[in-house]
């Protein structure tokens, strides 16, 4: 591994480490994951170890009404689609897993998208 993943790879088990801290059981995490083309996100009940919902930019719901999957927008949209499917899963509180990524960019688009499509963390 170089230096900058061993860096991300710290700064994801921080963020992990705080999130078992601070969440509760009966909360899932929104975990979310990006790369150069594309944005992923996903709801996970870790007591289960399952997945409960997920949303990316290369689902066919979004891919045709999107430019790229790597941009603010396409973030936003993903956002939006994850809490609709949240919300038809019943859930309302999530507890927010941004990994190692930095809260700035697609990723905070995702998360404000979230929050405003109903998901509250």
């Amino acid at each position: 591994m170089d230096k900058r993943q061993k860096l991300f790879e710290k700064r994801r088990q921080r963020v992990r480490i705080k999130l078992r801290a601070i969440s509760s059981k009966d909360r899932p995490r929104l975990s979310v994951h990006r790369t150069g083309q594309h944005i992923y996100a996903q709801l996970i009940d870790d007591t289960k170890g399952a997945t409960l919902a997920s949303a990316s930019s290369i689902d066919t719901e979004l891919k045709g009404s999107l430019k790229s999957g790597s941009n603010v927008e396409a973030a936003a949209k993903v956002g939006e689609l994850i809490a609709k499917r949240a919300t038809d899963a019943g859930i309302k509180e999530v507890v927010f897993d941004r990994g190692g990524f930095i809260y700035h960019g697609r990723v905070k688009a995702l998360a404000e998208a979230a929050r405003e499509g109903g998901l509250s963390f």
